[in-house]
């Protein structure tokens, strides 16, 4: 079913995939203990429900098909897959190291997504603290 929907609906469910996906991580801190992917979808569907312009493109047929809901969540799985796998990229890796260095912190990253978390939290504290 979701492969039925009009090209600017799929790259706008794309695009909020990804960014609840990487605002719910910033939210518990990429933490991987305070992960809940109950939590996450709750996050989802209130975005989808009161801020996503394409959900009520969707007609109400499709939207309450079995179908439709597992083709969601292939999406949704194939999106953050995507996202966690995606590395870091060189530039990142210079800067964050090099303000760590500056402030004498350790943080760890893991994909591109989360060194965008830890490089604005770095940004942020010594933005703050000068």
């Amino acid at each position: 079913m979701f492969k039925d929907l009009s090209p600017n609906i799929k790259s706008s469910i794309t695009r909020s995939i990804t960014q609840t996906f990487e605002q719910y991580m910033s939210n518990i801190e990429w933490s991987e203990e305070r992960f809940s992917i109950d939590d996450y979808f709750a996050s989802w569907r209130e975005y989808i429900t009161t801020k996503a312009l394409w959900y009520n493109k969707i007609p109400v047929a499709m939207k309450q098909d079995p179908k439709f809901h597992q083709d969601l969540a292939d999406r949704i799985n194939e999106i953050i897959e995507r996202i966690l796998s995606e590395p870091p990229s060189e530039e990142q890796i210079a800067t964050i190291q090099m303000m760590q260095e500056e402030l004498g912190t350790h943080y760890e990253y893991e994909c591109k997504a989360e060194a965008l978390y830890v490089e604005n939290l770095l940004k942020n504290y010594i933005q703050n603290h000068r």
